[in-house]
């Protein structure tokens, strides 16, 4: 590994050199990995950004209800999730699965996330798309945007809920679906209703309690954590899963599996072979920095422990960003600066870096004046 040590002026804030960390896409050997019924499959390390099994990823394909998720994860993103509103009468209109609305029941958009990430409600996705846009076409146009600016270049969405039927042009990979999935379980709300097996509900015309029962049965599996699940007769079995053992989830993604059940699991153990927690430390533990006044102060560089497999640990570097100087007295454990690491380029972690010791001023007579100006720095962040 390698150690960049980067020094700026912490008054003006000027960094000698601007990052920019993008997706990085850092493959593993195939070697041992298991035969799947799958026409497109991927296993996904968010945090690294580590693709650790793919077959066809980048092959376009049709994703059913999988697309639930996008639709879900800007439901979610919205305002006033428990407000109370009527559904339109006519999104409520449409085939294949339901959470079971009908026209003038009374739900509310966290209601609606619910119908669509549990029995994958197309009924929920067209009356959620019809309240947050005003219209079916307006939400997914929102959706392909949101899609650009995720870094989806191979996926594109005609519909909120998945049918797909009559059109060629709703489609996404695996790859994509792997990196939307990744994204969408940053949100809280999201990630807690998709690992549901099932959720009381009160909606209706009036509304009274009701349950709605997952899709998704790996939810029985061990650190099953979400997250959906698809089917249409053009694309067959999809699924989406997340897996989380000894704190590393990853997002699996079948498209097209008769066997999608078995093969995320035999993935999952394949993929959990591969990944473990890994001690990155610096090649120099220790940093040295200049006191205004003369005086040298002592900072640890921490180590990163992070899961990753072993050849991605090997090429994981560091930046180190420190201040040129720093003003005395400064506290043992005071942040000074900072470490990111990279892996391939992309940022995967930040760790603080800390003063090993306590600095006293070797100046006694300009103390008054060292601790205003540490005083005005702090509070104007400069």
């Amino acid at each position: 590994m390698r150690l960049d040590k980067i020094r700026f002026y912490a008054g003006a804030a000027v960094f000698a050199m601007l990052v920019i960390f993008s997706m990085s896409r850092v493959n593993v050997s195939a070697e041992e990995a298991p035969e799947v019924s799958a026409k497109a499959a991927v296993v996904y390390n968010g945090a690294t950004g580590e693709v650790i099994y793919e077959k066809s990823a980048d092959e376009r394909l049709p994703m059913a209800s999988t697309t639930k998720i996008m639709s879900a994860l800007i439901v979610l993103e919205q305002n006033g999730l428990d407000d109370r509103f009527i559904v339109d009468s006519e999104a409520v209109k449409t085939e294949g699965s339901s959470m079971g609305l009908q026209e003038g029941d009374e739900v509310s958009l966290r209601d609606l996330a619910c119908g669509m990430l549990l029995p994958s409600g197309n009924d929920a996705a067209n009356a959620a798309a019809v309240r947050v846009s005003g219209s079916v076409e307006k939400f997914v146009a929102l959706m392909n945007e949101r899609a650009e600016l995720m870094g989806l270049a191979d996926t594109h969405f005609v519909t909120p809920s998945g049918l797909d039927d009559y059109t060629d042009e709703h489609y996404s990979t695996a790859m994509d679906m792997a990196l939307l999935a990744s994204q969408a379980m940053q949100n809280t709300n999201f990630r807690e209703i998709c690992g549901l097996k099932k959720v009381q509900l009160s909606f209706g015309h009036p509304p009274f309690e009701r349950w709605l029962i997952n899709t998704n049965k790996l939810l029985d599996r061990e650190g099953i954590t979400g997250i959906k699940t698809g089917f249409t007769d053009k694309a067959r079995r999809c699924l989406v899963s997340s897996c989380m053992r000894e704190g590393c989830e990853l997002i699996c993604v079948t498209l097209n599996d008769p066997d999608d059940w078995n093969d995320h699991m035999k993935l999952y153990g394949y993929a959990f072979s591969k990944v473990q927690p890994r001690r990155i430390s610096p090649p120099e533990s220790k940093v040295r920095i200049n006191s205004a006044d003369g005086g040298e102060l002592v900072c640890e560089v921490p180590d990163l422990i992070m899961s990753m497999t072993e050849k991605a640990a090997q090429r994981v570097t560091e930046k180190v960003y420190i201040p040129q100087f720093v003003y005395a007295p400064v506290e043992k454990d005071e942040a000074v600066g900072k470490v990111v690491y990279e892996l391939d380029g992309r940022e995967i972690a930040e760790r603080t870096i800390k003063a090993a010791q306590k600095l006293e001023s070797r100046n006694s007579k300009a103390n008054g004046a060292v601790k205003l100006i540490r005083r005005l720095r702090r509070k104007y962040r400069i």
